[in-house]
């Protein structure tokens, strides 16, 4: 058992050291003033949101980026709350062009319908998607605007982080987050795309329909980010790329309770088991053994005391080697990130991983005040 231990902290190390790696090997994008000259279509589809539409459409209307260059899409999934009437009201006051449409259902997945509906009435070349919790960044569409000028892009993957008050569970939610940005990055840099996410994606409508956008995944409720990357890099290996700008950070709101953290996390995994990609779904193996083990290790510790030195090592291993990756995500964010304070985190975590399991197997999760089975 000591050896296997050994073996499968060794084989984690050198994996969160292979992306550290990569996550340098990306370079930090700083935009050039240029002309902007990119058409945007950014796509926002909503359900019962009236309490985080205020924020978004505050940050909306801060945009620094001329007017006839982009189009704001809401799309109304079945809202039962004043969502749209929020959108109306500013839609009377706006300076640039904002509508709403309706979601047209025609597969398991709300949300994937309602960004290809978005497409189909969307008016430029460049799609960009955002989620109606979250805050964005006033040079936002500049900075995409200036990458797009000097790359050959398909696809723009941007930086997202939740926002933290500081409360306990909304910090566990802001480590995760960048443990899964560190992923996401790290990946690019060692040119093989895992992650991505809807709150701030990018990419061009013609290469969208050429991969016949969600077609083949659309009876899994979400994943619309990570099942195009895959669509996506297979399609235009090169093309696919992420911005690593500190001006395109998009902030997102964490969940409000520990059963929605679950629920959500559930919701992830049931897009990550039907991914195509062998190095996620290694990683995420991986993963879930080492989390699986920092539950058990404090039992062996108990009834192999005589071993506990090196069971100590262990999780103190886990929680170095974490921090490590974690803290170089935290950097570039400029998010502070102590070690005394998370010290705690990897136990958390594995607590929530094994939660996550124990919760799939009841075959279904619930989203936007809908339930869903896992395909």
């Amino acid at each position: 058992m000591i050896w296997a231990l050994i073996l499968l902290f060794a084989v984690y190390f050198i994996c969160m050291m292979a992306l550290v790696f990569g996550f340098q090997k990306v370079s930090l994008f700083s935009s050039e003033t240029k002309h902007p000259e990119t058409c945007f279509s950014v796509i926002i589809p909503f359900r019962n949101e009236a309490e985080n539409l205020p924020n978004l459409l505050k940050t909306i209307a801060e945009l620094n980026y001329p007017s006839e260059l982009f189009e704001i899409i809401f799309v109304n999934d079945a809202s039962e709350d004043n969502s749209e009437a929020i959108i109306t009201s500013a839609i009377e006051k706006s300076k640039f062009s904002i509508k709403v449409i309706e979601n047209k259902r025609i597969s398991n997945s709300p949300k994937k319908d309602a960004i290809t509906e978005a497409i189909k009435n969307s008016n430029f070349q460049w799609i960009v998607t955002t989620d109606a919790d979250c805050e964005l960044p006033k040079n936002w569409l500049n900075v995409f605007d200036s990458y797009i000028q000097q790359n050959d892009c398909a696809m723009v993957c941007g930086p997202v982080i939740y926002k933290s008050k500081g409360n306990g569970l909304e910090n566990f939610q802001q480590l995760d987050g960048l443990s899964l940005q560190a992923v996401t990055i790290g990946s690019f840099g060692l040119n093989n795309p895992l992650l991505s996410n809807g709150a701030n994606l990018a990419y061009k409508k013609e290469d969208f329909l050429k991969v016949n956008g969600f077609l083949g995944n659309d009876h899994i409720a979400s994943g619309d980010d990570i099942f195009l990357l895959e669509k996506m890099k297979k399609a235009f290996r090169e093309q696919v790329q992420f911005l690593k700008s500190k001006e395109a950070i998009v902030f997102t709101k964490p969940q409000q309770t520990v059963k929605h953290v679950i629920n959500q996390r559930i919701r992830w995994a049931s897009k990550t088991s039907k991914q195509k990609n062998t190095t996620s779904l290694l990683l995420g193996i991986l993963v879930f053994l080492v989390n699986i083990s920092i539950l058990i290790i404090p039992f062996f510790m108990v009834f192999h005391s005589e071993y506990i030195l090196l069971y100590t090592s262990f999780l103190f291993f886990k929680i170095i080697t974490d921090y490590i990756i974690v803290r170089q995500a935290a950097l570039f964010f400029g998010e502070e990130i102590l070690l005394w304070k998370f010290l705690w985190q990897p136990f958390v975590y594995a607590i929530i991983v094994l939660a996550v399991v124990f919760g799939s197997f009841r075959g279904n999760y619930s989203w936007k005040g809908r339930s869903f089975e896992k395909q």
